[in-house]
């Protein structure tokens, strides 16, 4: 596991998840490398809607569909910087590509333009991320935190995000009602 690249997956919270900020977490991670990890929380929306958050911001939104969208809680760390996990990528002033499909954009350049209806046709804000130092998301998924799957970009941005976390654990085959708090190690 130790060259284990989780960049693309899905990490989904176990029950004997502790920490408040992932119990029922299902992250998407968006880089993994020597130096750690950073990932999204995509299943927890706030109480803030894109309407509210794009005037706290300064700015226009003028894209009907984008209005009643909420926000997300998108992980612990600067929690006060939004994170736009968006497909298609595009060209935009400082975007992580994750794959083909999906990028994390951090420039207030997306934001202007999904304000006006030019920006990508799927996006999710996330006011903060969640990270990990060199080897600690391994550390945790060895000590059975999370399971980890390959993405799917749909579960992400077709799905309503209370039906995230099942649909990840059903695409491993898992009824989430067969999970147990308690870890085995054969």
């Amino acid at each position: 596991m130790d060259n284990a690249n989780f960049t693309d997956h899905f990490l989904i919270a176990m029950p004997n998840m502790t920490d408040p900020n992932f119990a029922g977490a299902l992250t998407y991670i968006c880089d993994h490398n020597a130096d750690g990890a950073l990932g999204v929380v995509v299943n927890r929306p706030i109480d803030l809607s894109l309407d509210k958050l794009f005037e706290q911001i300064g700015i226009a939104l003028e894209d009907e569909r984008l209005k009643d969208a909420p926000a997300y809680f998108g992980g612990p760390v600067q929690v006060e910087r939004g994170f736009v996990l968006h497909r298609p990528v595009g060209h935009w002033n400082s975007t992580l590509t994750v794959n083909d499909e999906v990028g994390l954009t951090t420039s207030k350049d997306i934001l202007e333009a999904a304000g006006h209806g030019a920006g990508p046709e799927q996006i999710i804000v996330a006011l903060g991320y969640a990270g990990w130092g060199p080897g600690q998301l391994e550390n945790e998924i060895k000590q059975n935190a999370w399971l980890t799957v390959p993405a799917d970009p749909a579960l992400i941005f077709e799905l309503p995000p209370e039906e995230r976390f099942h649909a990840a654990l059903q695409s491993l085959g898992i009824d989430p009602s067969m999970l147990s708090e308690e870890a085995g190690h054969a």
